[in-house]
């Protein structure tokens, strides 16, 4: 059908266009994606085997939606998307208020248009892109805002009672007639608002002050929400929620893999910027354990989540910490370190909730807490155990850095220090190179490697961290005390 050619609606009944719901409409192309195998949610990862299914089991069955989960988790991209599943065009009566569908008008503007002109009647075609209204629900949000309200203005300027229709001032409902709606955060709506919804869902009908109305909007509702105990700011009332005929549970990314290409997908880095600087996978490994160990720690609420976000904004931070170092050293290059995660702490302090123990202990605490913690998760993907290496009849592998540190060195590290005096300074310490050489590991990356065996060590009790605000400190505990007391 040329869209071009077809401008009034004579000619749109000549081509012999036939009307559809947007339900089926949905639905119908839904049908066809499913069958050429294309991907309909482009980007959205991790969900191909749960969330994803049971939206198009959802739209199949012509069903209003509710994505429930904590933030982070990609509800509102995926509400967003479905409008891939819409058709590229659609007519409407031009000059008509609700979108009207020129062979079933909904609204008196387009039923007196359509009496006065007929076939002669003038159509326009609406896009996609135009047919997606998507609202944030804030408590201040009123139902003249949704669904509308009389218009003193227009009655008087048009010179009618208020109880001619034509004097109504639809709101943001009625105007998404045969579009998708999407409503964010739905239990902080307030429940009389919420109680508003209950026929448009139901009926399709909408009430406005005195009025007796009856629209069979057309309408495609997705509403987002964190699950009802989230927060103490409001839930979802149950009649509205019986009225929502599907709902869907998201998640948090179940693997490091799908977590890291989540990160990487999403990251706002140039491409100047990522020719310049590597990030080893071990890096990208622990900055993931680091969102994974925040999902289970004792000190951050579970129940508000920790969003994807995190990671996705550490990465960033992560790149300009290496970028500013290689701006001091004046370095072309740079790679990403174990210290160089000091730099990501303004990430996760941001990110997380804590409960009333993180609170004690602090932001900043809880941050280092974490990041100790995937250190100590990570380590043994790559190491032995200290334990069950000094336990074993063979050699202890890490027995020369125990007899070195034992003696009383330490290990001093900049944070800011050049990749020359950062690769010096690891090589300096006896016995570190040597555990690296023994394994597996890219020669490009021994001294990141070198550089998280002392850490992991020092998570593991071997030796200690002392954590200053420009430097890395690692030293024998034991030497250090008998120093002292000296």
């Amino acid at each position: 059908m040329d869209i071009n050619k077809i401008k009034t609606l004579g000619e749109l009944k000549a081509a012999g266009y036939q009307s559809k719901s947007i339900k089926e409409e949905v639905r119908d192309n839904l049908i066809k994606q499913l069958q050429d195998k294309s991907d309909i949610y482009k980007g959205v990862i991790g969900f191909e085997d749960s969330v994803l299914p049971d939206m198009e089991r959802a739209i199949l069955s012509k069903h209003n939606i509710l994505l429930l989960g904590l933030r982070g988790q990609a509800k509102t991209r995926i509400a967003r998307q479905t409008t891939q599943l819409l058709d590229e065009y659609i007519p409407v009566v031009t000059g008509s208020d609700l979108n009207d569908d020129p062979l079933n008008p909904l609204s008196s503007s387009a039923i007196d248009l359509i009496a006065k002109h007929g076939d002669d009647t003038p159509i326009h075609w609406m896009s996609s892109e135009d047919r997606y209204v998507e609202k944030l629900a804030t408590p201040d949000v009123s139902i003249a805002d949704l669904v509308g309200d009389v218009d003193p203005i227009k009655a008087a300027t048009l010179k009618l009672p208020y109880s001619d229709p034509r004097v109504i001032h639809y709101g943001l409902i009625p105007r998404s007639h045969r579009s998708i709606f999407v409503l964010n955060e739905l239990p902080d709506l307030q429940a009389r608002i919420q109680v508003s919804l209950f026929n448009i869902l139901q009926e399709g009908d909408i009430q406005i002050r005195g009025f007796k109305l009856r629209l069979p909007l057309d309408i495609l509702f997705i509403f987002t929400a964190n699950p009802e105990d989230y927060t103490n700011r409001g839930s979802i009332i149950t009649p509205l929620k019986d009225r929502i005929e599907s709902q869907i549970l998201t998640h948090y990314p179940k693997t490091i893999e799908i977590a890291k290409s989540i990160t990487k997908q999403e990251i706002r880095v140039s491409e100047d910027i990522k020719e310049k600087i590597v990030i080893p996978e071990l890096i990208r490994d622990l900055l993931e354990y680091i969102v994974f160990e925040a999902r289970e720690s004792e000190f951050i609420d579970e129940k508000s989540g920790v969003s994807a976000r995190l990671s996705i904004t550490a990465l960033e931070n992560l790149y300009s910490t290496i970028e500013r170092r290689m701006l001091m050293n004046n370095e072309s290059t740079g790679t990403a370190r174990i210290s160089d995660f000091w730099g990501v702490i303004p990430s996760i302090t941001g990110k997380v909730e804590l409960v009333y123990e993180g609170e004690q202990e602090g932001p900043y605490n809880v941050a280092l807490f974490l990041f100790s913690g995937a250190i100590k998760k990570l380590f043994t993907e790559y190491f032995e155990h200290p334990d069950a290496a000094i336990k074993r009849e063979e050699k202890d592998p890490y027995g020369t850095l125990r007899a070195w540190f034992g003696a009383g060195n330490e290990f001093d590290i900049m944070n800011e220090s050049s990749h020359k005096d950062y690769e010096k300074l690891l090589e300096a310490v006896p016995g570190l190179k040597k555990v690296i050489t023994n394994r597996n590991i890219d020669d490009a990356h021994t001294h990141l490697f070198m550089e998280f065996l002392l850490h992991g060590l020092a998570e593991h009790e071997v030796i200690s961290k002392e954590i200053m605000k420009r430097s890395l400190t690692f030293r024998d505990p034991l030497a250090n005390m008998f120093n002292e007391m000296n």
